[in-house]
């Protein structure tokens, strides 16, 4: 069975420009190597295994009040409505597939987020 990370990883990579390095010292991605939309959290401030991620306005104030044993108020990017997702909870990874890509929405260019609805479309995902 792969890792959280692993699959995280393959989640993000499978993305359209999407690329990965080290960001203060935690796997992160990219979009066109610039924007992060996606940060893995190995016991950075606590510890827990998790990731943080862009998100739509009001929905970590949402899923923090319906789930706090699942998502959390990341540090530093918390204030600019991120999310965090604990990873060391059983996870449903439908669901964090479903997470990553709204991440992706909220930093992609438009034109990649085209590029992305079409290849949902065609079943190419």
């Amino acid at each position: 069975m792969s890792s959280p990370l692993e699959r995280l990883r393959a989640l993000c990579l499978d993305l359209p420009e999407t690329t990965e390095r080290l960001s203060h010292g935690e796997p992160t991605w990219f979009i066109r190597d610039k924007k992060v939309f996606v940060t893995y959290a190995d016991r950075h401030h606590d510890d827990r295994v998790g990731f943080w991620c862009a998100a739509p306005v009001g929905e970590q104030e949402a899923q923090v009040a319906a789930a706090p044993d699942r998502f959390f108020r990341p540090p530093y990017v918390g204030g600019r409505g991120w999310l965090g997702i604990w990873l060391d909870v059983p996870v449903d990874w439908s669901e964090i597939e479903e997470i990553v890509r709204e991440a992706y929405r909220q930093i992609a260019p438009k034109r990649l987020q085209s590029q992305l609805d079409a290849s949902a479309a065609s079943g190419e995902d």
